[in-house]
C-alpha cells in the first residue's frame, strides 16, 4: 500500500535542527503509517530498499565504501557507528543523524507516535558551500534532491508494508 510523501517542517529539537544554518539547506519529508514502527525499522527498511541499493551499489564501485545488508543491519542494531560514506554523528531512541564521509552532507531518519501510528521523518542538510560554483549546483541539483527524497522515504514505507504483510502471513 503507497502511502503519499510529503514535504514537512523539521520537528522543533531534532538531531538534523544544528544545520539549519544560513546559507546551508536543511528539508524534512515525512510518511504516515499505521502501528508501530521503532527506528531500527525505519533504518532497515530505508537502507535496504529497492531505491537505495543503487546508491549502495555506486558508493562501493566509486568511493570504495561498500555496503550490505548485514552492514544495514549493524546499523539497524546500533552496533556500528559507521555505514558506506557515512558515520553516525549522533543517535536517540528514535532518531538517527549520519555524516558523511566529508562532512558537507548529513542525513537522517526519525520516527515518532501519532494517533493510530507512527509518522517516518526522513531529512537532509546540506552546509553551506564555499564557492559560487558549488552553490550553482547544488541549486541545479536540488529539484532532483527533493524528488530522490520522496522516493527514498516512499520506497522505505513500501518495505515496511511488505515486511509487516510477510510478518502476518506466517
Amino acid at each position: 500500500m503507497s502511502r503519499p510523501v510529503q514535504e514537512g517542517e523539521l520537528p522543533s529539537g531534532a538531531l538534523l535542527e544544528l544545520y539549519r544554518v544560513t546559507g546551508g539547506h536543511v528539508d524534512c519529508f515525512v510518511a504516515d503509517v499505521p502501528g508501530a514502527v521503532a527506528l531500527p525499522d525505519l533504518i532497515t527498511a530505508f537502507y535496504s530498499s529497492a531505491a537505495f541499493r543503487p546508491e549502495r551499489w555506486l558508493l562501493g564501485a566509486v568511493l570504495g565504501k561498500p555496503a550490505d545488508d548485514a552492514d544495514v543491519a549493524r546499523l539497524a542494531a546500533d552496533q556500528t557507528k559507521r555505514f558506506s560514506a557515512w558515520t553516525v554523528e549522533d543517535r536517540r531512541g528514535d532518531e538517527i543523524l549520519l555524516c558523511d564521509y566529508q562532512g558537507k552532507t548529513r542525513s537522517w531518519l526519525k520516527v515518532a507516535t501519532i494517533p493510530g501510528g507512527t509518522r517516518l521523518h526522513f531529512g537532509s542538510a546540506v552546509v553551506p558551500a564555499k564557492s559560487r560554483t558549488a552553490k550553482a549546483a547544488f541549486t541545479l541539483l536540488l529539484g532532483f534532491h527533493r524528488w530522490y527524497s520522496r522516493t527514498l522515504l516512499r520506497e522505505a514505507v513500501r518495505q515496511l508494508d511488505r515486511n509487516w504483510r510477510s510478518a502476518a502471513a506466517r
